[in-house]
């Protein structure tokens, strides 16, 4: 009876790992067949706080396992990866043959997935810098996993490569060359995302795809990118992920004499970068929420102008972003506001209209696929992104190639 209770485990697996500042994602994927097909995935939300929990889902969408962790579960990464560990292992009847990991920052180095050496991993944490909410996180479940499978193929799959198709013109700051030798240089991000959306539009709107769209992938980091035949020309976020659009707790576009300014006031360097990475966006203008749930049922007035800005300088982005593309065929919204708030959807199209772009609101208010109205010059389309399926068949290519 065990062994047959271990029969029916998954015999060949691939293990995603997707860790951000205070969540814990993965996802399951059975590669018996040769192509990656989802079985399980499952996020820790919440870690190192009083309101952590752990929601697991399978294939058919069906909640497996949903349950508040005490504090000693999810008061780190490490202990939140230890609970998922765990609970795979009466899953899988055997260690997963690879894990791919999500990587916010690759530098300029780093142009596609690569497996995991002592020499990567070290200058992955020489990057931790330019991405100091981020890169630490990606980094720490590939210590943890090499420490109990040493021998398990790890893979890093790059927030940045997506974009290593700018021109010379969109990589670079109007700064000495000496500084563009040094790695400083507009790289973007959101890379995974916006390379699943090219690939999903191929599928569902061919025309489109092969033309010039702009995804906006709007959540608690939040940034725009303009592609051409689903080739990456620009985005809105450059050398770290603090540029661009603001953000739940970042600023996005700043002027750098404010950074000045703060250091002639005495803020040091650690005080600067808790301010810029954790107290700005839309928590610092409402001084409510970072949160656009939490706004959208607010009353107070900060709260309205938070998402007014917000609004506004996504919309400002999305037209700049015309500028390298040379038009506009299409506009995507991806991510968890952009996937799920209607309302500033609709307040960002609002300020678009100029471009002939005309919203469906019941289209829009029911989250369709197109949500543009019949004679909009544009079509507006609402799409879910999938990063972890990205970096699942960049892992899977790469375990077929070792």
């Amino acid at each position: 009876m065990a062994e047959q209770r271990r029969e029916g485990r998954l015999q060949k697996s691939l293990l995603v790992v997707n860790a951000g500042s205070s969540s814990l994602k993965f996802h399951v994927y059975d590669i018996a067949a040769g192509e990656p097909v989802f079985c399980l995935g499952g996020q820790v939300s919440g870690i190192g706080s009083r309101h952590a929990s752990l929601r697991i889902g399978d294939g058919q969408g069906r909640d497996v396992l949903a349950r508040a962790l005490e504090r000693r579960e999810a008061e780190s990464l490490e202990s939140a990866q230890q609970v998922i560990a765990e609970w795979l292992t009466g899953q899988l009847a055997r260690p997963p043959l690879a894990v791919g990991h999500r990587i916010v920052h690759g530098g300029s180095d780093f142009v596609r997935s690569t497996v995991i050496d002592d020499e990567v991993l070290g200058r992955l944490e020489a990057l931790a810098p330019l991405a100091p909410l981020h890169q630490h996180n990606n980094l720490a479940p590939i210590h943890v996993i090499r420490q109990r499978w040493p021998r398990l193929l790890q893979v890093a799959c790059f927030d940045t490569a997506f974009h290593r198709s700018f021109d010379a013109v969109a990589e670079r700051f109007a700064l000495p060359e000496r500084f563009y030798e040094q790695g400083v240089r507009r790289y973007g991000f959101h890379g995974l995302s916006y390379q699943y959306l090219a690939e999903r539009l191929e599928q569902v709107a061919p025309e489109l795809a092969a033309g010039r769209v702009i995804v906006a992938h709007l959540g608690s980091g939040a940034s725009a990118c303009a592609m051409v035949g689903g080739r990456s020309v620009d985005s809105t976020m450059s050398f770290t992920a603090l540029d661009g659009l603001p953000m739940a707790t970042r600023p996005g576009h700043l002027d750098a004499g404010v950074v000045l300014w703060m250091m002639a006031q005495g803020m040091g360097h650690r005080e600067i970068q808790q301010v810029l990475y954790h107290e700005s966006g839309l928590l610092g203008l409402s001084g409510l929420s970072g949160d656009v749930r939490d706004l959208l049922a607010s009353e107070l007035p900060a709260a309205r102008l938070a998402l007014d800005y917000y609004a506004w300088r996504v919309a400002e982005g999305i037209a700049g972003l015309c500028t390298a593309s040379r038009g506009l065929d299409g506009l995507v919204f991806t991510a968890g506001v952009g996937e799920n708030s209607a309302p500033l959807r609709a307040a960002i199209c609002q300020r678009l209209e100029w471009l002939g772009l005309r919203l469906d609101p019941e289209r829009n208010a029911a989250h369709a696929a197109v949500i543009s109205s019949a004679d909009s010059a544009i079509p507006v389309r609402v799409e879910a992104t999938n990063e972890e399926w990205v970096i699942a068949r960049q892992t899977l290519a790469l375990l077929h190639s070792d």
